[in-house]
């Protein structure tokens, strides 16, 4: 299955582009981009709140403003933060096209779907002002991008079947969670008939930074690069018409277009070692955290506390042996103002907006047992 004009089933999601600092780094992004379309992918996704807004100017400085727009489709979103009324949709939408130097939108997505925020969205008719929005031909194709389980999915696809298109979290180490519902939502969507975009097919980078003795099953396969498995499992799948990775540098960018160009379905003894790598993570006492930063975004934490970085750390500690974590911590992660673990206040804030569904409060009690006391 593919999108609607598309060549390719991979994407270039810029939510991690590579950075100078507090800056996205143009010239490596504009490399990168012009890698992407020469390879003959041509499908981009952004929301305003990547990289604090600087994703969507980004964009327009590298891509927008320097290929014809019909060589390229790009994909934006509404998200919740930024509109508190119907009265808010339309102005905040006009400044997205301006901000992404674009006319339409190929694809426009309500943002982060789940049954909280799904009333928030109904009340303010947000899916009804999108559906007249792509009447004006400012936007192509209208869809969502989803975290929760597989019942509210099936509620929302019901309520709105104009729907095109359903952007879900799916990977091989969520492919059959409780919590990620992966494969529950991979089928509903199947059941609703709607092509499905993949993000976070390598989890947020958990994926390609593997313990020891994950690498080793992979390794022993002869050939192949961490992330082109994550790849190819995703790409395995019928109902899936795009898979996005957010790749923040060159060397991603040449790895996963090799992969993805022309992807050779899985072996009987690839999906075997991915088995294993899945039930060794699995096992492993670590945080399921992808890095997103929604947690730390528009003052989600009163406290300043560098969530993702703080669960990062505590991983490779938990996962590598990595000693050196605790001197990250104290050196780097809670200096110029930013909380400790033990600084959480436990006002929940956080865990609202976690596309994860993780239990961030208490999680940050068990990163104080190893980084403070």
């Amino acid at each position: 299955m593919y999108l609607d004009g598309q060549k390719r089933r991979f994407g270039f999601g810029c939510m991690r582009l590579p950075m100078k600092g507090d800056e996205v780094d143009l010239e490596q992004f504009r490399s990168m981009t012009d890698t992407f379309i020469a390879k003959g992918f041509t499908y981009f996704d952004t929301a305003h709140g990547y990289i604090n807004g600087k994703s969507e100017l980004a964009i327009k400085e590298c891509l927008t403003s320097r290929y014809p727009r019909e060589s390229y489709s790009l994909t934006n979103k509404l998200t919740e933060p930024y509109f508190h009324k119907e009265e808010d949709i339309v102005p905040f939408f006009m400044s997205q096209l301006e901000r992404c130097g674009v006319e339409y939108f190929d694809y426009y997505l309500m943002h982060a779907q789940n049954e909280r925020n799904f009333e928030h969205f109904k009340k303010c008719r947000a899916y009804e002002t999108a559906f007249e929005l792509k009447e004006k031909g400012l936007i192509h194709h209208v869809g969502i991008s989803f975290h929760d389980t597989a019942e509210v999915l099936d509620k929302i696809l019901t309520a709105y079947p104009q729907i095109e298109v359903v952007q879900i979290q799916f990977n091989y180490l969520d492919y059959e969670s409780p919590t990620m519902q992966s494969r529950a939502c991979y089928e509903v969507c199947q059941k609703h008939g709607k092509p499905i975009i993949v993000m976070e097919p390598v989890k947020g980078g958990t994926l390609v930074n593997l313990p020891d003795d994950a690498k080793k099953v992979y390794d022993d396969l002869g050939g192949g690069s961490y992330a082109s498995y994550a790849l190819r499992f995703v790409l395995d799948f019928p109902q899936i018409a795009m898979v996005l990775s957010g790749m923040s540098n060159q060397e991603q960018m040449d790895d996963n277009v090799h992969s993805t160009a022309d992807p050779i379905p899985l072996s009987e003894k690839e999906l075997e070692a991915i088995i294993k790598v899945r039930n060794i993570l699995t096992s492993a006492k670590t945080i399921p955290c992808t890095n997103c930063h929604y947690c730390i975004e528009e003052n989600h934490c009163p406290k300043g506390i560098l969530i993702p970085d703080i669960f990062a750390a505590y991983n490779s500690k938990m996962m590598f042996r990595d000693w050196t974590a605790r001197s990250i911590y104290q050196n780097h992660l809670i200096k110029d103002g930013h909380g400790k673990a033990s600084d959480c206040i436990k006002c929940g804030m956080c865990e609202k907006v976690c596309p994860q569904g993780l239990s961030i409060r208490d999680l940050l009690v068990e990163a104080k047992k190893e980084f403070e006391d």
